[in-house]
């Protein structure tokens, strides 16, 4: 059975891409701790962190700091977190965020009522500052556009 993600990155279901390669997909979450906040996703679904190959985890990892870099640079944020829970989507996922504090990092902080626009001005804010840092061949031609099959 397909999860919610699987769904989204085939397209079937709408996404806020910011990056897509062969191994994962990056798009924006409809609950955002932060401003910017992202999910790294890998293609093949995978219960939790720890069933994932290691090579997988690898490019995942490196994805993450990409996209950490590029929130940095979009939101002035001093760091870049990532949270790997995976309690609510049983297929592997990487939050990654713009941090100034570790108080803020907590799912008690998501905020469920941010208007479509403003969850669209987030991804395109990582996905201009992601172009600006050379992997424009990663970030899709549209937002709304399903990531590279």
């Amino acid at each position: 059975m397909s999860t919610v993600f699987s769904k989204i990155i085939a397209g079937e279901i709408p996404g806020r891409f910011v990056w897509a390669d062969d191994v994962c997909a990056v798009f924006g979450t409809i609950a955002p701790i932060t401003d910017g906040h992202m999910l790294v996703v890998p293609r093949e679904e995978f219960a939790q962190y720890t069933d994932a190959p290691d090579e997988v985890v690898a490019h995942l990892a490196v994805v993450a700091k990409t996209i950490g870099r590029a929130q940095q640079s979009a939101y002035g944020a001093p760091r870049a977190a990532v949270i790997v829970a995976g309690f609510e989507v049983e297929h592997l996922h990487l939050h990654v965020l713009p941090a100034w504090d570790e108080r803020s990092l907590t799912f008690a902080n998501a905020r469920h009522d941010v208007p479509g626009h403003e969850l669209d001005a987030m991804a395109e804010k990582v996905r201009q500052a992601l172009r600006e840092e050379g992997h424009g061949d990663h970030v899709p031609a549209a937002l709304a556009s399903p990531a590279l099959a």
